[in-house]
């Protein structure tokens, strides 16, 4: 199986309050943390507790779609990581 890929969905415009990133929701220090993990279980986990994020915060419906799109491209199940 392919390395799970980061949430990152190429957006990357950071807010100004609270510093989420207008795409993924994840803030400058995640996405570095995500960077540094290495196992697939982790890096699922991350993903999962980046959608109850996404959640909490409100107007990440688009971020769904355009994640899937990028698993399928590098032939992950959607399933295995949302």
């Amino acid at each position: 199986m392919a390395k799970i890929p980061s949430p990152c969905i190429d957006v990357c415009k950071f807010k100004r309050e609270g510093g989420h990133c207008i795409g993924c929701s994840m803030t400058k220090a995640q996405k570095s943390l995500f960077k540094s993990l290495k196992k697939d279980g982790h890096r699922a986990a991350f993903v999962k507790m980046l959608t109850a994020q996404q959640d909490r915060l409100g107007r990440y419906k688009h971020w769904t779609k355009a994640y899937q799109k990028k698993l399928s491209k590098k032939k992950i199940a959607a399933e295995d990581v949302l």
